[in-house]
């Protein structure tokens, strides 16, 4: 198969371009795959050496519901991206603090066209509670599989659980 195309320039060629183009498309539009770090999300995350694949068909929202974690521009630098959980879409009433936090019982319902973000540690985490909910339009992909550290390689779906029975 390969003879067939190696042996002729033009074909080579064509190929070579087919296979950029395809990249191209695939990497634009599809997937990306993007280095994380920063505490916000231990332990989910390390704090640095992760690698994280994005599907970046759930742009805008596309796709996003509570719990998933999502990539997003910052609304504070729009060249800087980070990764946070969602923790309410429209329509939602969100605690506006963290547990034990002043204003720990405010709540406040997502606008429309909006989603509400967190970090896993809330401690150190800038998310909508430092710059309120999030524009849908900022969601750049979602998180679907961690790829390094070779060893802790693994999809990564949604993240909600059903709670235990209590009753």
């Amino acid at each position: 198969m390969f003879h067939h195309v190696l042996g002729h320039p033009f074909r080579l060629g064509l190929s070579t371009i087919k296979l950029i183009c395809v990249g191209h498309l695939t990497f634009t539009h599809l997937i990306e795959a993007s280095a994380v770090g920063g505490p916000s999300m231990l332990p989910t995350f390390a704090i640095w050496g992760e690698w994280l694949v994005f599907d970046k068909t759930a742009r805008r929202g596309r796709r996003v519901a509570v719990g998933d974690l999502v990539s997003y521009k910052l609304p504070f630098d729009p060249c800087g991206l980070g990764v946070k959980r969602v923790l309410g879409m429209p329509g939602d009433y969100v605690s506006i603090a963290a547990p034990g936090d002043p204003g720990e019982n405010q709540v406040m319902q997502v606008p429309e066209g909006h989603c509400w973000i967190v970090g896993d540690n809330l401690s150190v985490s800038r998310d909508s509670r430092l710059f309120g909910p999030l524009p849908l339009a900022l969601i750049e992909g979602k998180v679907v599989a961690r790829l390094l550290p070779w060893k802790d390689r693994q999809w990564i779906g949604n993240g909600l659980r059903p709670a235990d029975d209590q009753s």
